[in-house]
């Protein structure tokens, strides 16, 4: 997916512009990162768009063990929002991602991650 596209996918998901939505996505593609392994970032990296995969790459080190509010509070700041707008965002960007990479793959690294996080990948519910 090209990098114009994945980020208008992200900026509404998350309710912001996409001018917003570009630090946005670097920001929690930096923190997933740190938080998976080389190996599983590394499978990740390819499905994104020539801009954003070099994101996900990393040497092959240990993945750094973080909680979820850990992996907000480094979104927030390297992003410079607060941290509801950093949920909201790690939530779009992880769902476009689940949509890019599929479900198997994605699946795949994000075991990796507490549950609570790995929740925020989940669609939300339609209403009735």
């Amino acid at each position: 997916m090209a990098e114009l596209a994945f980020v208008d996918k992200v900026a509404a998901r998350a309710g912001v512009s996409p001018e917003q939505a570009r630090p946005l996505t670097e920001a929690v593609l930096r923190t997933l990162a740190e938080r998976l392994s080389g190996g599983e970032a590394g499978a990740l990296a390819p499905h994104l768009a020539d801009e954003l995969s070099p994101l996900l790459v990393k040497a092959p080190e240990p993945a750094e063990t973080f909680d979820f509010d850990e992996f907000l509070r480094r979104v927030a700041d390297r992003a410079g929002i607060d941290r509801p707008a950093a949920e909201r965002g790690t939530r779009a960007v992880l769902q476009t991602m689940h949509r890019v990479v599929g479900h198997r793959e994605f699946e795949d690294a994000l075991a990796q991650l507490p549950a609570n996080l790995r929740a925020l990948a989940q669609p939300l519910p339609h209403g009735p």
